[in-house]
């Protein structure tokens, strides 16, 4: 567990401001992970492969190396990583 105390000198409450900005990025995420997924959808129906069959293949060698392979690898890894962020942020608690 990660512990984050933030201090301000406003008067204003810091916590709506937080919980808005933390809100308002998990839709920019979820935006996000449905673009990639979208993306993804086309290649596995332009290949007939699902992505993890594609890349078990690809890191096997059986496939050559190709721009959509690239850009196929890099969308699979850039859901990885906003699933990644979007469970962070889902997990944070604020303590009163």
């Amino acid at each position: 567990m990660t512990k984050l105390t933030l201090i301000s000198d406003q008067k204003h409450p810091l916590k709506p401001v937080i919980e808005g900005a933390i809100h308002n990025e998990m839709k920019l995420i979820e935006l996000g992970i449905r673009k990639t997924e979208k993306r993804l959808k086309h290649f596995e129906t332009q290949y007939s492969l699902s992505t993890d069959e594609f890349l078990k293949q690809y890191q096997a060698n059986q496939l050559e190396e190709t721009l959509d392979f690239d850009e196929w690898i890099g969308e699979s890894r850039m859901r990885t990583r906003l699933t990644e962020k979007i469970q962070t942020l889902q997990g944070v608690q604020f303590a009163d």
